[in-house]
């Protein structure tokens, strides 16, 4: 799912906090394979371009992805997803995205790490361009997953989805509650973020979205005044970005980093916890978005090569 484990569900009209996700074989190289635009020209854009997006954004994204497949570099696999599959559009060229996924080697607890940029034209005139990156774990440990989605859908207005989605009950676990959320201080950057007069808590239709967030998860909407252009690049360089950063240094340090014992028992039901929210981004959210966008054809192609890794 989006917000959670990951992608929740992508509209067209109405965004939500979901997204599609990307490979390719190297997140920084071009890809050689060309396609024609709706411009005609011939080209075929990497996961690591992130076109389309304001510089301090893009800055961002390159740096969390680079940062993540740095410190686990000894983790992963590399990328082998179809080249059709790393970059795809829809007839027209109106609708873009790429997909860059990295499986984790069998004695790291990482399962996948997934990536994606999606670039639509709107019915209205205007863009919507996501950006999204999220890793998941696996059962040699059930700490949280992360989670990172920008949504913009015109040039003053902005969904920012930033969390580490739980894999317990925090409940039943109050010790959960207390490493991974009460001592890291998690919830202290959605308080900085929501002190800035732009910014107001985001929610969610999906009723499945708001009960797999953590409680320290920043689910906000950005709106700067029309024509303010400059002052959405400003929250992204000087607020989004830092606090970004400093949430991935909590996941690498704690939870991929940190030591924990899934007996058994638990992982049972971690297992089974993991398959359904993987299943439900499969089918309750690229089921229905990417064909909308892309068309049926191209949505069975990207559906069924990222079910391997929704499914494992």
């Amino acid at each position: 799912m989006a917000v959670i484990l990951f992608p929740p569900s992508l509209s067209v009209s109405h965004p939500s906090p979901s997204s599609l996700y990307s490979r390719s074989r190297s997140s920084s190289a071009s890809m050689n394979h060309p396609h024609r635009n709706n411009k005609g020209a011939a080209s075929r854009m990497s996961f690591m371009e992130f076109p389309y997006v304001s510089g301090p954004r893009k800055e961002l994204m390159v740096e969390l992805v680079s940062t993540l497949q740095t410190r686990l570099a000894t983790q992963l696999l590399p990328c082998d997803l179809p080249p059709d599959v790393q970059y795809y559009q829809n007839q027209t060229g109106t609708a873009q995205a790429t997909l860059h996924v990295r499986s984790g080697i069998q004695s790291s607890p990482i399962d996948f790490i997934l990536g994606s940029w999606l670039h639509c034209q709107l019915p209205s005139g205007g863009e919507l361009n996501i950006t999204s990156l999220s890793a998941y774990l696996n059962l040699l440990t059930d700490a949280p997953n992360f989670l990172f989605e920008l949504i913009q859908s015109s040039p003053t207005s902005m969904v920012l989805i930033l969390d580490l989605p739980p894999r317990k009950d925090l409940v039943l676990h109050p010790d959960y509650l207390k490493t991974f959320y009460e001592d890291t201080q998690l919830d202290r950057h959605r308080q900085l973020l929501e002190k800035l007069p732009e910014v107001k808590p985001y929610t969610s239709s999906s009723l499945y979205i708001r009960s797999v967030v953590s409680p320290t998860g920043i689910l906000v909407s950005i709106e700067a005044q029309a024509g303010e252009t400059e002052r959405m690049v400003e929250i992204v360089r000087d607020h989004v970005s830092p606090i970004a950063r400093e949430v991935l240094g909590v996941w690498l340090d704690v939870c991929v980093s940190g030591e924990r014992e899934v007996k058994e028992p638990e992982r049972a039901y971690l297992a089974r916890r993991d398959q359904v929210s993987k299943s439900k981004t499969i089918e309750a959210d690229l089921g229905s978005s990417l064909p909308r966008l892309f068309g049926q054809e191209v949505a069975d192609r990207v559906i069924k090569a990222l079910e391997k890794f929704y499914n494992q």
